[in-house]
């Protein structure tokens, strides 16, 4: 015996078989038995939900020999027929293959005539967002005002590009998709009666893969206990539907929780290596995301998923996470899931995006979640304090300075001549704070363009590569950085931004750079910082130094003031010694 997919012969032929869509059922039923039937109808809703099934019942309850009725017999002459597609009365026209507007106006020709086989004509029009324009115009004046005789059923999956003027002719109703409680049932059901063995996780799988389609859950179904011989396991599902099991997901989460990237990167492998897609695997990691999120925040919220099948682990696994670092994580896998769908290579984007959730922040910065990671994590903690000690201790140091310079500025301009001149520019790098400043910068001015530090320059791409193959936290901060000079066996190098000059100025960091230009340039190196922008402005000042001796002219008598002195001293300050010839 011909064998006859799944979808095809469980195919609703009665309003009683129709599942998860009691809404519609009761409407079109109360309808028949009160004979207030609409000429036009329009079934919406997403693929495999029971559109046009929902239509053939409909047409054959108007037509049932022993109805109208809201249930059609299925036993009677015109039932049977309608069911096999042998009524010329009943016409299913697929608005894909007929869109243009000459099939249309046949129609219109063929609608003015009485049915000959059943009661009603009844018109089923599937996919009719297909036709064209010009067909709608030409379909608007019979669906407003057919013959009494007629009926249209317009099913589509997008009702949004139908013309309001035809969806204001109709009764629309809005299918949705199934539940997965809805689908199980019926899946059980199906099971039963056609002798496949299959485990309950297994059909709720298949529940969830379908989407609330009832379709696509019968051709799952179908597929898979052909290829099992009757017996339908968790595990063949698993593997026929190239799916992963939520441990797995509950491993990766762990993974990104203790920043194993290692061990990440070998779950990836092996999800390829099972034929696993790159992008269903970030669906279905966001989706996992999402469920730990909803639990996090909602009590029960296990009952507001479908996708949850043992929410005490969910919970465990929840509770692990803070509420922002799930937030950013959600963030990050969507921008990369848009990305993959124009990427060439989709499998390394989704390692990248996993990669880059190991380097989020973990915690959401509440006092409350800080002291619990600090009791979870004693070492750990007690290593923040000691580094925020240093830097407290290193930020009063600047301050003192600063202070401390700004009071011997001071004290220098006592007369009102001195605290009215503008004050001298210096040739020296402006700088936020003196520790900025590498002691001995005139060295690396004029060391610049030595040939020792265009070697450096010419070796820099091979000690940043090697630098990123040894960590790359630490290339991502030291790239913003840009070789300037050497001397002796320090090489200065200038950054664009204070934050990643800081990271890179970190003992651990810094030791691992000169480890690594160690071993590019052949001999012991030293790494020195500094701001580009102060190295620019001792560049500029080096530059605009004059290179003949500058002579300067005792003030006017009537002047005012004490003297010569302060101008002495000011010459000395802004040219140095060697250039000032003092004359009396």
């Amino acid at each position: 015996m011909e064998h006859i997919a799944l979808y095809r012969a469980w195919r609703p032929q009665s309003f009683q078989d129709m599942v998860g869509q009691q809404h519609i059922i009761r409407t079109l039923q109360n309808a028949i038995r009160e004979q207030r039937l609409s000429h036009a109808y329009l079934f919406s809703g997403p693929r495999g939900t029971g559109k046009t099934s929902t239509a053939k019942v409909l047409a054959k309850a108007v037509n049932c020999e022993k109805g109208p009725a809201p249930e059609p017999c299925n036993e009677c002459d015109a039932c049977r027929r309608i069911t096999a597609g042998a009524v010329m009365d009943v016409l299913e026209i697929d608005a894909a293959s007929n869109r243009g507007v000459e099939e249309i106006r046949d129609l219109r020709e063929k609608v003015k005539y009485a049915p000959t086989e059943v009661r009603q004509k009844v018109y089923i029009i599937d996919e009719v967002h297909m036709l064209t324009t010009e067909a709608f115009n030409a379909l608007l004046k019979t669906l407003e005002e057919p013959p009494p005789h007629v009926m249209f059923i317009l099913a589509t999956t997008e009702p949004h590009r139908l013309p309001a003027t035809v969806i204001s002719r109709c009764q629309r109703f809005d299918f949705r998709r199934v539940s997965l409680e809805e689908q199980s049932q019926r899946l059980r059901t199906i099971c039963e009666q056609e002798g496949i063995s299959a485990e309950d996780e297994a059909i709720e799988y298949i529940a969830r893969l379908s989407d609330g389609g009832m379709r696509d859950a019968l051709s799952i179904l179908d597929q898979i206990s052909s290829f099992s011989d009757g017996r339908v396991s968790y595990q063949q599902v698993l593997d026929m539907t190239g799916g992963i099991p939520s441990r797995q997901f509950a491993e990766l989460a762990r993974t990104i929780l203790e920043d194993d990237v290692g061990g990440m990167l070998q779950l990836i492998e092996g999800f390829m290596q099972e034929g696993k897609s790159a992008d269903k695997c970030m669906e279905n990691l966001l989706y996992y995301f999402r469920d730990l999120l909803m639990i996090k925040m909602i009590p029960e919220a296990d009952k507001l998923t479908e996708r949850v099948l043992d929410a005490r682990d969910f919970r465990e696994m929840a509770s692990a996470f803070s509420r922002a670092h799930l937030f950013r994580i959600i963030d990050t896998l969507n921008h990369y899931q848009s990305e993959m769908k124009y990427a060439a290579q989709p499998q390394t984007l989704f390692e990248v995006a996993l990669l880059k959730l190991c380097s989020l922040p973990k915690g959401d910065g509440s006092v409350r979640e800080e002291a619990a990671q600090q009791a979870a994590v004693p070492g750990a903690a007690a290593s923040e304090v000691q580094q925020l000690k240093r830097q407290l201790a290193e930020l009063e140091r600047k301050l003192e300075q600063a202070l401390q310079g700004g009071l011997a500025g001071g004290a220098g301009g006592g007369s009102e001549r001195s605290a009215a001149r503008p004050p001298a520019r210096s040739s020296a790098p402006r700088l936020s704070s003196p520790a900025k400043l590498p002691s001995g910068l005139d060295k690396y001015v004029a060391q610049r363009n030595s040939p020792e530090f265009m070697a450096v320059q010419g070796k820099w791409n091979q000690i940043l590569q090697a630098v990123k193959d040894e960590k790359v936290t630490i290339h991502a901060w030291f790239v913003n950085g840009e070789p300037v000079s050497m001397v002796d066996d320090a090489v200065l190098v200038a950054f664009k931004n204070d934050i990643h000059r800081e990271t890179t100025e970190k003992p651990a960091n810094k030791q691992l750079i000169e480890q690594v230009m160690e071993r590019q340039l052949g001999h012991p190196c030293r790494l020195v910082t500094m701001m580009l922008k102060d190295w620019n402005e001792a560049i500029q000042g080096a530059n605009a130094a004059p290179s003949e001796p500058f002579e300067l002219e005792p003030p006017p008598e009537d002047a005012g003031g004490s003297g010569k002195e302060p101008w002495v001293d000011e010459a000395l300050q802004l040219f140095g010694e060697e250039l000032v010839v003092i004359k009396e």
